[in-house]
């Protein structure tokens, strides 16, 4: 028995991450993947500017960086013309969503979300209590009526809903959106997850709306701007709403050079469009070498590619596995019918080269066992 004593919420819980990341295997395979198309990541990089920015505030970096996040908070609501009092920067999407769930739940309280999104949302519900209920997917997109349905039925604190999708890649018009939004059942909050918002087509983010406060709205510059690793996230909505944040989070969580580097890069638009066009090009890449290899890629909002391989999920976790085997980090999702697939990441030429040559061979293999 150890000499200390957490609380009994955190005794049932398992130390676990939601993530098993690439590092880690790579240190149990002792080698690099070769090719690193499996995060979600920008292999495309920051702005320049976002990287020059960095390294300026460098040598200030001896400061705790502003904890109000004033000018970030500024360029973000010039940039979505808001107020900056509907702006509230965190420590990437994750973060957020850990202080959301640690504003709205008590010990029993429920939260719906579907069965096989975004886990790191269910790993901060089960760190502050709540019950988990679980949606299935609908022709592989997140089930909007279905969703409120639950949440009404059961009287739910949170629904979690991210548009485009983790880890389908798929999405829903604004029309739709708006209209779930419209449905939130009373004493509930709708997070609708956006983190791959700047990769979608037209028509698929509403307009924002900050007289709903039962309404949060998540941004993010780990995916388009290249930024994953600065860990800068933030929330958009009603400004009453907003302001709870004060109350309970982290102020120094996120730090001078990040905020320095999210500035610059949100200045940069002329990088995110370049970017924009290297995902695509490279997604239009991994598709037709998807479907030369009897894969089909399904249609996608993100800058992933979620591949149908025709079977169960255990062919699929066989193919991912032959594939980290061979230097290239790949995910899958984790929840039937879901992880008949496998995910792969916008990648740069050379490492979709990688795959093109690995992909035949590894599949005649798993192929074989199948």
């Amino acid at each position: 028995m150890p000499d200390y004593r957490v609380s009994p919420l955190v005794q049932e819980l398992p130390a676990t991450v939601p993530f098993v990341g690439p590092e880690t295997q790579e240190r149990n395979q002792g080698s690099l993947f070769k090719a690193r198309i499996g995060a979600n990541e920008s292999v495309f990089g920051p702005s320049p500017n976002a990287i020059q920015a960095m390294a300026d505030a460098a040598s200030e970096s001896w400061m705790y960086g502003d904890p109000e996040f004033h000018d970030l908070r500024e360029d973000l609501a010039a940039h979505h013309q808001v107020e900056s009092g509907n702006i509230m920067v965190g420590e990437g999407i994750d973060g957020m969503l850990g202080y959301v769930a640690r504003m709205f739940l008590q010990p029993g309280d429920t939260v719906v979300t579907s069965a096989g999104a975004y886990p790191t949302f269910n790993y901060h519900v089960n760190g502050y209590g709540g019950k988990l209920e679980f949606v299935p997917y609908r022709d592989d997109r997140e089930d909007l009526d279905a969703l409120i349905q639950k949440a009404t039925q059961l009287q739910a604190r949170l629904i979690y809903v991210s548009n485009p999708d983790n880890p389908m890649g798929s999405w829903w018009d604004a029309q739709s959106i708006e209209s779930i939004t419209k449905q939130i059942p009373e004493n509930c909050l709708l997070i609708l997850d956006e983190a791959y918002g700047e990769f979608a087509p037209p028509g698929t983010l509403p307009p924002l709306d900050l007289d709903n406060q039962r309404l949060l709205r998540m941004r993010t510059f780990s995916k388009a701007y290249g930024l994953a690793g600065m860990r800068v996230g933030y929330a958009i909505g009603n400004a009453e709403l907003i302001l709870e944040f004060n109350k309970i989070r982290n102020h120094f969580g996120v730090g001078r050079v990040a905020q320095a580097a999210a500035r610059a890069a949100l200045k940069d638009q002329a990088h995110l469009q370049r970017v924009l066009t290297q995902v695509n090009n490279s997604l239009e890449t991994i598709k037709e070498i998807a479907v030369e290899n009897g894969l089909m890629p399904l249609p996608t909002a993100s800058n992933f590619l979620t591949i149908d391989c025709g079977k169960d999920g255990a062919f699929a976790a066989a193919l991912m596995q032959s594939l980290i085997g061979k230097g290239i980090f790949v995910r899958m999702p984790g929840v039937s019918p879901l992880n008949r697939c496998i995910r792969i990441t916008a990648g740069l030429p050379e490492e979709l080269q990688i795959l093109a040559e690995t992909l035949p061979k590894v599949l005649e293999e798993v192929r074989k066992s199948f």
